[in-house]
C-alpha cells in the first residue's frame, strides 16, 4: 500500500490573498467609522442647536420679531436654554434668529468650524422652516 503525502497548511499565494483581502476591508472601514464616531458626537452641538431654536421659535410666536443673544450664559438667561454642560459647543450665538455655533473638540475634521441654523418665515401660516450651514463640512451637517 502506498501511502501520499498530505500536505498541511497554506500556500504562500494563499496566504498574501487574505492578507490583500484584509487591507483593503481595513482602507474601507476605519475611514467610514471616523465618520460615524464624528457625526455621534457632533449630536450633542446639533441637539443643543435644536434646543436653542425651539425657544426662538417660541419667541418669535410670541413677540413677531426674532431675538438676540450672545454667549452660552445671555442665551440662557434671555431664552431659558441652558448649555453650560455641553462640552462639544463652543461659543453660541443667536443673531436675528440666526443660530451660530462653534464646534470644539469633537475632531480635526469639525472643529473650529461653525454649524449655523437660519430661520424662514412662510408669510402665509407664521410657521418656521430651519436650514442648516455653515463653515462645516457638508457630510457631517445633518439634513435638513
Amino acid at each position: 500500500m502506498s501511502r501520499r503525502n498530505a500536505k498541511h497548511g497554506f500556500t504562500l499565494i494563499e496566504l498574501l490573498i487574505v492578507i490583500a483581502i484584509i487591507g483593503i476591508l481595513a482602507a474601507i472601514a476605519i475611514p467610514m467609522y471616523r465618520n460615524y464616531v464624528i457625526r455621534a458626537r457632533l449630536t450633542e452641538v446639533t441637539n443643543g442647536m435644536m434646543n436653542i431654536a425651539a425657544a426662538v421659535a417660541s419667541y418669535y410666536q410670541e413677540n413677531d420679531v426674532f431675538p438676540s443673544a450672545s454667549g452660552k450664559g445671555n442665551i440662557q438667561t434671555s431664552l431659558g436654554v441652558s448649555l453650560n454642560t455641553l462640552s462639544k459647543m463652543g461659543a453660541a450665538t443667536v443673531t436675528n434668529g440666526l443660530i451660530s455655533v462653534t464646534i470644539a473638540d469633537i475632531g480635526t475634521e469639525v472643529d473650529a468650524s461653525t454649524l449655523t441654523l437660519s430661520p424662514t418665515t412662510n408669510s402665509s401660516d407664521n410657521s418656521i422652516a430651519w436650514r442648516w450651514g455653515g463653515t462645516c463640512r457638508v457630510p457631517y451637517r445633518p439634513a435638513d
